[in-house]
């Protein structure tokens, strides 16, 4: 069994407006990590190629030790995928997709696909085309779990699902990586969510990795200082990843430690991501 569920060194895919470039970052099996980024940083684009739904332009690529692009047909039974668009037909029942999945993979779990659409509320009977965006998500996820999938790759998989059923799925995802055979990489724009499940983020901005990092060492890593212009602007520059200026003064994330006597908040995963794309630089 391999060490690592994902190993991306360098990649790069080019649609000419935009591109890719020079994306690294490793997945250790047993853990779950965010992408985070906003709308066009390159998130979808990064789960297709792991996939094997696109082609690279360059660079190394290992999912479960293959390459996408190459594998034989078998790797794809230990990838559950759950895309931003239901991906069954409108005509479809549960029921359907149920016969449709017991046809398409040897490790299938009828019993465990029936009882997660019952509980998550999906009726057996009705046509994909009369559910709502939240149980459209709620059928992809449930297909995606009940096949013997080791990899979960997920973008936007809680989009259109309330509180609960968004907290439901993290302790389903939390419960998957309870075997350290198993590993997950979610998309979501809820970052507090992810603040919640996920061991390592990795942030994607303008097609390029910002960081990616164990996602304890990165809440530890950096605080909000708050204070006036000549405060904020006496920090070390170095170690200030970017300022917002307010009506009352002015608010830096900064490395801990490097706030001196001023003020500090705790940052968020949310924190972080907007002072790196929205603050101005010290």
């Amino acid at each position: 069994m391999t060490t690592n569920a994902i190993e991306a060194r360098g990649l790069t895919k080019d649609f000419g407006r935009f591109a890719l470039r020079d994306v690294s970052f490793t997945l250790p099996s047993g853990c779950i990590m965010g992408l985070i980024g906003e709308n066009g940083a390159g998130k979808s684009t990064t789960i297709r190629l792991l996939l094997g739904l696109a082609k690279r332009s360059g660079g190394e690529l290992r999912v479960l030790g293959a390459d996408p692009e190459t594998a034989e047909p078998e790797f794809r039974e230990e990838l559950g995928a759950v895309m931003d668009e239901c991906p069954f037909p409108d005509s479809f029942t549960c029921r359907d997709v149920g016969r449709v999945l017991a046809a398409g993979y040897r490790s299938f779990e009828p019993e465990g696909f029936a009882k997660m659409c019952e509980g998550f509320g999906l009726d057996g009977g009705q046509r994909v085309k009369d559910y709502s965006r939240g149980m459209k998500m709620k059928l992809s996820i449930a297909a995606a779990l009940n096949h013997g999938a080791r990899l979960l790759l997920l973008d936007e998989p809680t989009s259109g699902l309330d509180p609960v059923a968004r907290d439901e799925l993290l302790d389903i995802l939390l419960g998957f990586i309870q075997d350290e055979g198993h590993s997950v990489l979610i998309s979501s724009h809820i970052l507090s969510d992810l603040e919640k499940a996920c061991d390592y983020i990795t942030f994607l901005h303008g097609g390029r990795v910002i960081f990616s990092e164990e996602k304890d060492a990165l809440l530890e890593k950096y605080v909000i200082a708050k204070g006036g212009e000549r405060e904020i602007a006496a920090l070390d520059a170095g170690r200030v990843v970017g300022v917002r200026h307010g009506q009352f003064g002015c608010e830096a994330l900064v490395e801990r430690g490097a706030a001196g006597a001023l003020t500090t908040e705790r940052a968020g995963i949310e924190d972080i991501m907007l002072y790196y794309i929205k603050g101005d630089a010290k």
